[in-house]
């Protein structure tokens, strides 16, 4: 860290760069970063996606620079910008050997609407279908121009595989961060962005923060719009703990009385009683005017309580669950929250009948207990590693409620007198029409007394083969006619039984909305 020190600007810090990293799934992010690091900075994950947002930071040539991990699944558009809004430089990963692929877009334009200095790494250089000169000119397609076509743009060839061109990368970055002379006041109470928050359940709620300006110390008080944090605790990246935290520096914060929303900017406070007095006029603000959604004509909702580990997930999903099409299901998130599945999440989705959906969380012992009763029996609860994963059970299940209802309508019915034939999965049967009619080709279910019940009970259904009347085939027969039918299905009639013969059809949407 090199801090200027002059009469005019003694409290002025040359802060190391932050660097957010972007580009598409798998063109190597998180792998470079391991390079950069020299040991493991993230494991693989599920899908071999990053799911969360994390910060590191690297020494070179005695100088920091810290690295802001941002995932490449396009569930975090919201948590990438966010990322991108604390750093000062963007690298643009590339995979060498694929080009520019939809995320490599979305990122560019990222990039360029927050204003940030940009450098092109073209990662995996090593594999023998890498085509770099061919990425350099696809990259003008999108207003990219690299220096080596004539550009301002830097781009710099790695593999983070064999840690080929690492430092050169670094010495770009730092190269970079002097060109744009990077300067923050010390002796200003401190601020800063959270990166990421989840709830421990030995340590309580939990941040990871950027600082912004002055130098953040333990024991000071400190707010974002919905949490505060009397700071018991400051660690580094490295989970060690330290003192004090200068800006551009990564710090994992413990004393937060609930855990703070990912993105939400920290200030500090004399008092706890003027930082409760800020966190009240944000609550003020956002309970203002809610939005209230009609539900749709057919008034159909799906009530989800979502559970997931960090709010960095939570409000991914959330975005992608808001976005999805309501004109036919209402979606309504009844409650999110980071942490595992519990009782009370049991005892609100059974009075509510809503679906328990937990993304990289666990069930508590106590709810398997309670998902014995009956009450709870018919409780779903899903949980999911990847998010493309959950969003597709949603959908499907959004399907299936705006599937038009089945209306059965009965037909007739046909008390059985006389079992002519029995064989594997047909019968000949005689009997007479005491309802309606029957007719060639009509669906049945066959019913049976049962005497415990004193009642009919379903116990298989089937299909009219052929229908006859005096051994003649006919197309139908009415109320009061004897009939003998060629009946298959997956049920045995016996003489007693009742067959009932019905159609079903699905009933239009009242709605004027087309179905898609």
């Amino acid at each position: 860290m090199v801090k200027i020190t002059n009469k005019k600007e003694t409290d002025i810090f040359q802060k190391p760069p932050v660097v957010v990293v972007l580009g598409h799934v798998d063109h190597g992010k998180s792998s470079l970063l391991e390079a950069i690091k020299d040991f493991k900075i993230t494991s693989k994950e599920s899908g071999g996606i990053t799911q969360h947002i994390g910060a590191y930071q690297v020494e070179e040539k005695g100088r920091k620079i810290t690295f802001i991990d941002t995932p490449g699944h396009e569930a975090f558009s919201a948590m990438r910008a966010r990322g991108a809004q604390v750093a000062d430089i963007a690298l643009l990963v590339i995979d060498a050997a694929q080009s520019v692929q939809p995320q490599t877009k979305e990122a560019i334009a990222l990039i360029k609407r927050v204003g940030l200095p940009m450098i092109v790494v073209l990662n995996k250089i090593d594999l023998p279908t890498a085509d770099p000169e061919k990425i350099k000119r696809d990259l003008l397609n999108y207003d990219v121009a690299v220096e080596s076509y004539g550009g301002k743009v830097p781009c710099v060839e790695v593999s983070a595989k064999e840690k080929r061109g690492i430092t050169e990368l670094l010495d770009m970055i730092l190269l970079l961060a002097d060109l744009h002379e990077l300067k923050t006041p010390l002796s200003v109470p401190p601020e800063g962005v959270i990166i990421e928050s989840y709830l421990d359940k030995k340590q309580g709620p939990l941040a990871t923060a950027i600082v912004q300006k002055g130098i953040l110390n333990k024991k000071v008080i400190i707010a974002t719009d919905s949490a505060i944090a009397r700071i018991r605790t400051l660690r580094d990246f490295q989970n060690k703990e330290i003192s004090e935290a200068y800006p551009a520096q990564p710090v994992i914060i413990l004393g937060f009385d609930k855990v703070p929303m990912v993105g939400e900017k920290f200030k500090t406070y004399s008092t706890l009683e003027e930082a409760m007095a800020k966190i009240k006029q944000e609550e003020a603000k956002r309970t203002e005017g809610p939005m209230i959604i009609a539900p749709p004509p057919d008034g159909k909702i799906l009530n989800i309580i979502l559970k997931t580990d960090v709010f960095g997930s939570m409000e991914a999903i959330q975005n992608i669950l808001k976005n999805l099409p309501q004109e036919k299901v209402i979606l309504r998130i009844l409650k999110s929250e980071v942490g595992d599945i519990n009782e009370n999440d049991i005892k609100l989705a059974q009075m509510a009948k809503a679906e328990i959906i937990g993304f990289r969380v666990k069930i508590d012992s106590a709810v398997i207990q309670l998902m014995k009763s009956d009450a709870n029996k018919n409780i779903r609860i899903r949980i999911f590693e990847v998010i493309y994963d959950l969003i597709q059970e949603i959908r499907s299940r959004i399907d299936k409620l705006t599937q038009p209802e089945k209306i059965r309508e009965e037909i007739g019915k046909l008390k059985v007198l006389k079992i002519f034939l029995t064989e594997k999965n047909r019968q000949i049967i005689g009997g007479k029409i005491i309802e309606g009619e029957l007719r060639k080709g009509l669906r049945v279910q066959v019913y049976r007394i049962d005497p415990s019940l004193d009642q009919f009970k379903k116990i298989g259904e089937g299909k009219i083969i052929n229908l006859q009347r005096n051994k003649k085939d006919v197309e139908r027969l009415s109320k009061g006619e004897e009939a003998g039918i060629l009946f298959e299905g997956n049920a045995k009639a016996e003489e007693g039984d009742i067959i009932c013969g019905f159609v079903e059809e699905r009933k239009k949407y009242s709605s004027n909305t087309p179905e898609s």
